[in-house]
């Protein structure tokens, strides 16, 4: 179904002929079809190119220099048109915003199959079909703009299956999910293979595709340096593993870590009265009180749509309608005041990525621009090779890391990440989460909406526990029944 035979690729700088380093270096594989097979290693590395030069895009769309042979279900995609493509690939990006066409979820579930001109009344079995076997029913007559990030990706999901392509491609699909939608977004995966579609999926995230994958690619430097059965692949020792940069396979192996260091101040923060609603929509956000630790890190958990980046973004002031008050230590903080307080990495980054470079990205954020402080940051978040290069040219893992290092350049008091580990890597994800050490040891404090336990065990001391828009519980993981709680939460869902 796909041959790459000595195939490299490299981006143009937009507007010029000067090239980068390439992306892809002389990679030769097979995937014959019906195989699901999962592209893994670090941020960077060229997985996500590789799915682009599949699904056409890397030679349609973005500006780049195509060399070796490549074959997708007998067409090739440099050649080929992306409307033809398009009815052989479906795709999940990373950030599934960028894919959507319409602004109710029920036009783009259609979207699609309106394309292939297929019967109303066809189309409108099919819908109900998927809409069925995917539980999308309570996102189905939505604002796309009303969704969180996990929901926007089960639309994107919803709307790949309906149009029944005979190769799915996803990238990162999972970054944004909670461990109900893990779960869901796997069933789907197990149907999709069941009917025999050609799977390729870039992931960091492999516990969930334990005994799904036939395959995996493991890729480094824009190479395949290993291509493993998914016996070969379970058989590596954890501790190889770990070394090719890559995430546990079994969310039990996450019980041994230590808890982390840093301090916890004996104030807290307190939250009262927050409410909220969208406008002309119900109330999403509702919480008569709510306390987190002054100087550590807390954890917002909760499924997806419970209101957690609602929460965050009202904490930070960035939500007028936002009714309530926040204090530490008796002084109570203005919504005004909390715009200059706070310092938000937002779950989809491209919303605050503005500059021409890395560099001046770091800059922008600092309350007096010091280049060498900032080149000291970038240098902490493993950036300081990108410096002169657009933000908006980097991968999703690295665009991340520009977003934490300009929160830690700006040197507030409470800094509130939002997904700060989507995309990224396990070395990469341990470094975000050494960050927020550093961040409570120097004096501030910082909030994380996450679905990655690991991350929140690695450095979180407290948690929050958010659904439909309502603290259902708060506790401490500095003893053992707190982290048994987290873990259950995880894993149970998967269970």
């Amino acid at each position: 179904m796909i041959r790459f035979q000595e195939v490299s690729y490299t981006y143009l700088s937009q507007g010029s002929e000067e090239v980068q380093s390439p992306s892809m270096d002389h990679i030769s594989f097979h995937i014959p079809k019906g195989q699901c097979v999962v592209l893994c290693g670090k941020s960077g590395c060229g997985k996500t190119t590789l799915l682009r030069i599949i699904n056409g895009l890397a030679c349609h769309f973005y500006q780049g220099r195509l060399e070796g042979d490549v074959s997708v279900s007998g067409m090739a995609p440099a050649s080929a048109s992306l409307p033809e493509l398009a009815r052989v690939v479906g795709s999940v990006f990373q950030n599934p915003r960028t894919q959507f066409f319409h602004t109710d979820t029920t036009g783009e579930l259609a979207f699609q199959l309106e394309n292939q001109n297929m019967p109303r009344e066809q189309m409108r079995r099919r819908l109900d079909q998927v809409v069925t076997e995917l539980g999308l029913e309570s996102l189905m007559e939505r604002s796309i703009f009303a969704l969180s990030g996990g929901e926007k990706q089960q639309i994107a999901c919803g709307s790949v299956y309906a149009s029944m392509p005979q190769v799915v491609v996803l990238d990162e699909p999972s970054s944004n999910l909670d461990a109900y939608a893990i779960a869901d977004f796997r069933k789907l995966l197990m149907r999709l293979k069941a009917q025999g579609k050609t799977i390729v999926i870039s992931e960091h995230r492999l516990y969930y595709l334990r005994d799904l994958a036939d395959r995996v690619l493991y890729m480094k430097d824009g190479e395949i340096r290993g291509d493993y059965t998914a016996a070969e692949f379970q058989s590596l020792p954890a501790e190889r593993r770990e070394q090719m940069g890559l995430r546990p396979l079994d969310l039990n192996d996450l019980k041994g870590i230590a808890l982390p260091h840093g301090r916890t101040g004996d104030s807290e923060w307190k939250i009262r009265q927050f409410s909220f609603a969208y406008k002309h929509q119900p109330e999403t956000l509702h919480i008569d009180e709510v306390e987190f630790p002054f100087c550590g890190a807390t954890a917002i958990i909760g499924h997806n749509g419970a209101g957690k980046s609602t929460l965050s973004r009202c904490l930070c002031g960035l939500e007028k309608r936002c009714g309530g008050t926040v204090q530490e230590q008796g002084r109570i903080y203005s919504r005004k005041e909390r715009l200059k307080l706070c310092y938000m990495v937002m779950q989809d980054v491209n919303h605050q990525l503005f500059t021409e470079s890395v560099l001046d990205e770091i800059c922008l954020s600092m309350r007096t621009e010091d280049r060498a402080k900032a080149e000291a940051v970038l240098a902490e978040m493993d950036l300081l090779p990108y410096r002169e290069r657009h933000p908006m040219g980097l991968s999703g893992g690295q665009k991340q890391r520009v977003a934490v290092a300009s929160a830690i350049a700006s040197e507030r008091p409470l800094i509130v990440f939002d997904e700060p580990t989507s995309g990224l890597d396990l070395f990469h994800m341990r470094q975000v989460a050494e960050v927020v050490n550093r961040i409570t040891e120097q004096g501030r404090t910082a909030v994380v909406v996450t679905h990655d336990p690991e991350f929140i065990l690695r450095c979180c001391k407290f948690v929050i526990h958010m659904e439909h828009g309502k603290i259902q519980e708060s506790y401490s993981l500095c003893e053992p029944e707190g982290r048994e709680r987290l873990l259950r939460f995880f894993l149970n869902e998967m269970g």
